[in-house]
């Protein structure tokens, strides 16, 4: 592990490097890194892949950022294992162990979506690997999935009988247009890009979604909240969209929070990073001024 952090950290250009990170004879998990300079971690939520942060990598690269994209077990090209501990907590555990062997600390941390509430654990759980939180539409969830979804799921054996891949996109296609403030980016490239890890192995994913709708949390978030330190900024759509924050959860976070910050975006919905990225970049340099106000 620290052999491949080395090689990583001694090549200080702008390469692209795709790998992936064992952590269990089962378990492995999809890492993206790109650019030179102070890290920022980004983790996708449950529909989501280092392909949604296409267009955040490079401006946060070309802003003087080391961009790493860790996706969390089940989720983009990581491993799909059907019996694996898919709760939000063994997820925070794994995207630190991932840290870890990169040598990666103190670094700031973009979440979106469920992966907010990931990134809120790892935040009280491992302090040490946590500057800043920027969370992207994610709030204090203490659920991998939703009651929606997780009803859904009763059909999981029908969805191969009844279209299959071609039935997965045509609902991610909804669901992406339901979530968006400006739903012009949501074309038929972007709905395969959205889909294709999961589309690769069918069964494995919808094993690994009802595994997620089955996890239990071992305890709950929001009684940890307080022990977060680091200043926390939560970014919402402004146009009611699917997939929102509920309002107690941001006043959750208020109540609880030491440093919170709320962002509401005119004109986006739940895919910030793909409607308006560079708020987003905007919104990272104004917790790392928080954090350092040199220049």
């Amino acid at each position: 592990m620290w052999l491949l952090a080395a090689l990583l950290l001694a090549d200080s250009s702008s390469v692209e490097h795709n790998f992936k990170v064992p952590l269990t004879r089962t378990e492995s998990l999809a890492v993206a890194t790109a650019g030179a300079g102070e890290p920022v971690v980004l983790i996708p939520g449950l529909f989501g892949s280092e392909f949604g942060f296409r267009k955040l990598v490079p401006l946060l690269n070309a802003a003087g950022y080391r961009t790493i994209v860790i996706e969390p077990l089940g989720v983009g090209s990581s491993g799909r294992p059907a019996h694996a501990n898919y709760s939000l907590t063994a997820q925070a555990d794994r995207i630190a162990a991932v840290l870890d062997s990169l040598g990666v600390r103190r670094a700031l941390v973009v979440a979106h979506s469920i992966g907010g509430s990931e990134a809120f654990r790892l935040a009280y759980r491992r302090p040490d690997l946590v500057r800043g939180l920027v969370s992207l539409e994610g709030g204090p969830t203490e659920a991998a999935v939703t009651p929606a979804f997780k009803r859904a799921l009763r059909f999981a054996p029908w969805i191969k009988l009844f279209g299959g891949a071609g039935l997965i996109r045509r609902k991610i296609k909804s669901l992406l247009l339901a979530s968006s403030g400006d739903s012009t980016w949501v074309t038929d490239d972007v709905v395969y890009g959205y889909t294709a890890a999961a589309a690769r192995d069918l069964d494995a994913t919808l094993k690994a979604y009802v595994a997620m709708a089955n996890a239990r949390e071992p305890e709950k978030l929001w009684p940890h909240l307080s022990e977060i330190r680091c200043p926390v900024r939560l970014m919402v759509g402004g146009v009611a969209h699917d997939g929102d924050v509920a309002a107690t959860e941001v006043k959750l976070l208020q109540r609880t929070l030491r440093s919170f910050t709320l962002d509401s975006v005119p004109g986006a919905g739940h895919f910030l990073q793909e409607e308006q990225p560079l708020v987003v970049v905007a919104a990272v340099a104004q917790v790392r001024a928080a954090l350092d106000p040199r220049p």
